[in-house]
């Protein structure tokens, strides 16, 4: 008897664009959906909160945040982020769970805590003005309405969260430290495994986070001519140093990601693809925002 395929989790690509705003993409951010109905959210860059609507992703049903690091392209909308699932969400006391490297406590804690967050005064009037109280329980809410709720977690490499359907596992990203930590995401199922690196350049750590995955976001923010000419290259990854790092980890699929400008060019695209095929002969799938990545071949 033919037994059923274990489904794999389900990535889309909410933010693949890079710090430079265009009409095609902006910021950093992906939704990894588990067979469950459980979603993540892997970074908020600029926008997120809108895009994840576009998607047809309600903010109420996420209710844990990864954050690879803290450059404003992969956290800025986080605020938005907050409030706007606090304020639609009954009942209101569901924690959101936020992980990531070092500042990541620091970060949450100066959007929401009293007195001085940057916008503690936004929920403080809507818990207490009677004209907020009421469209609070026009949704079904029971007063008092309670203040939102984010518990942090600063973490490092290795395994940090566990549950019976998936595993997930940080390694050090290579990307402007000292300045900041970044980490990239290993989630490992029994459908299948998808690794998130966020910003880094290739290094050995994403490569072995990497090995034997099957399906491998990389950021590509340009042509190695470009990059490897330069100190680009200690920061961040070309087409090449991506397909390289995905020939050398095995996987199965190469998801470009954090494209820069240039690269959306249509003009662009025949030399980017020759770029990216002449390290790797896998899959490769050039990211767009609100793509839901197909299953690897």
């Amino acid at each position: 008897m033919n037994m059923p395929d274990i489904a794999a989790p389900q990535v889309t690509i909410i933010g693949c664009g890079t710090p430079t705003p265009t009409p095609e993409a902006f910021g950093s951010s992906h939704l990894v959906e588990m067979p469950s109905g459980e979603k993540l959210l892997f970074d908020c860059g600029p926008a997120a909160t809108h895009k994840l609507a576009k998607a047809g992703v309600s903010v109420t049903d996420i209710h844990t945040v990864i954050f690879t690091h803290h450059h404003f392209d992969h956290d800025s909308d986080f605020p938005t982020f907050v409030l706007s699932r606090w304020d639609q969400l009954v009942p209101t006391d569901i924690p959101l769970q936020v992980y990531g490297p070092p500042p990541t406590a620091k970060f949450c804690r100066g959007i929401l805590d009293e007195p001085d967050g940057l916008f503690a005064h936004d929920w403080i009037a809507r818990v207490n003005h009677p004209g907020s109280q009421v469209t609070f329980a026009d949704r079904g809410g029971v007063l008092p309405r309670k203040k939102p709720v984010l518990i942090p977690h600063e973490i490092g490499t290795g395994v940090f969260l566990e549950t019976d359907e998936y595993r997930i596992t940080a390694a050090r990203a290579e990307h402007v430290q000292p300045y900041l930590d970044s980490l990239a995401y290993r989630v490992d199922t029994d459908g299948g495994s998808v690794v998130i690196t966020g910003d880094t350049r290739p290094c050995d750590t994403v490569t072995e986070l990497a090995r034997g995955a099957d399906s491998l976001l990389m950021m590509c923010w340009e042509s190695h001519e470009r990059v490897g000419s330069s100190d680009h290259d200690i920061a961040t990854c070309s087409i090449l140093g991506a397909a390289e790092t995905a020939a050398a980890a095995g996987v199965h699929q190469l998801v470009m990601v954090h494209i820069g400008e240039r690269l959306r060019n249509p003009e662009m695209a025949e030399a980017r693809a020759r770029e990216a095929e002449s390290a790797y002969d896998g899959e490769i799938v050039w990211g767009e925002e609100l793509m839901q990545v197909p299953a690897p071949r």
